[in-house]
């Protein structure tokens, strides 16, 4: 069983589970920010397990290390990072800790940034107004945590051995698209998709139905291949 560290959504009763993902949130957050997500992939027949922030709680990535060695959780196993959470996924990646097959990166911060109020910070966050909502009401969440700019791991993709989605908002005021972009060119095993519109928050902003579509589509093609083969094309 997972530990209390772990918010858990399952897969419907009577289904097989399809594959595993790991989210590690971003600065501020909790794993029940990811409630929606969870359920969604949960309902998709894939278990979900959200983590906290590892800047904020170190003890988050040895309950990630631990989620990946557990047997009885089915594969393949898809460490998912916002954020900072980003970061700490692409470092335990290039690490090579065992277990991972896939990354799923969003919202990969690549320089400081300062809100100046909570106005804008939830502004920057995401555009969904239900999710905006779910964040100034939410007790368990950190104001502010985005302004925060610790020594951070850098991402060292070039160190990654296993298939990346990265997901990024084309109007992230955070991590700005052109340096994110920057930061994965030259990757070959990094396969990028930009929201227009988006912003910092990929899974949880107004498109946040796109963006679990995109990741159920990435889980479907590696469960045949890690070289993710297509399996639908478009119509003339």
């Amino acid at each position: 069983m997972p530990s209390s560290l772990s918010t858990s959504w399952d897969e419907p009763e009577g289904l097989a589970a399809r594959g595993t993902l790991i989210v590690l949130a971003g600065r501020g957050e909790h794993g029940g920010v990811y409630e929606r997500f969870g359920r969604r992939l949960a309902f998709d027949a894939y278990r979900v397990r959200a983590l906290g922030d590892p800047v904020a709680d170190p003890s988050v990535l040895d309950e990630a290390a631990k989620l990946l060695a557990d047997e009885s959780l089915p594969g393949p196993k898809v460490l998912v990072g916002s954020d900072t959470g980003a970061l700490y996924a692409a470092g335990l990646a290039a690490e090579q800790t065992p277990g991972i097959d896939a990354l799923i990166l969003t919202g990969l911060p690549t320089a400081p940034w300062a809100s100046g109020s909570w106005e804008a910070e939830v502004e920057a966050r995401t555009a969904c107004p239900t999710h905006q909502a779910r964040l100034t009401n939410d007790p368990g969440f950190r104001r502010g945590a985005l302004d925060m700019a610790p020594d951070l791991p850098e991402p060292r993709l070039d160190l990654v051995r296993v298939p990346v989605l990265a997901l990024h908002g084309a109007e992230d005021a955070v991590s700005p698209l052109a340096d994110a972009l920057s930061a994965y060119e030259g990757h070959a095993g990094v396969r990028t998709v930009t929201f227009k519109g988006g912003r910092h928050d990929v899974l949880n902003d107004a498109l946040h139905r796109t963006a679990a579509a995109t990741v159920v589509l990435f889980l479907e093609r590696l469960r045949l291949s890690p070289e993710l083969p297509a399996i639908a094309e478009g119509l003339a």
